[in-house]
């Protein structure tokens, strides 16, 4: 991995190598730092949302993680 940083943008490259899932796991937190920076929000209100989406995640994925 090469990381290279100029006056308006940071590069990283990777092997091709990388699995892309991983790699979208990687951009999608990437994009999640970028879009809430200033973002003040309780910790009480980021555990409801969390709870949200690993219920709809689990819903959606448990008939492919269970016999």
């Amino acid at each position: 991995m090469v990381v290279e940083r100029t006056a308006k943008e940071v590069i990283i490259r990777l092997p091709a190598s990388v699995d892309a899932e991983d790699l979208q796991d990687f951009l999608n937190y990437a994009r999640y730092k970028e879009l809430t920076v200033g973002f003040d929000v309780p910790q009480a209100e980021v555990d409801k949302l969390a709870v949200e989406i690993n219920s709809k995640w689990w819903a959606k994925n448990k008939s492919k993680l269970t016999k």
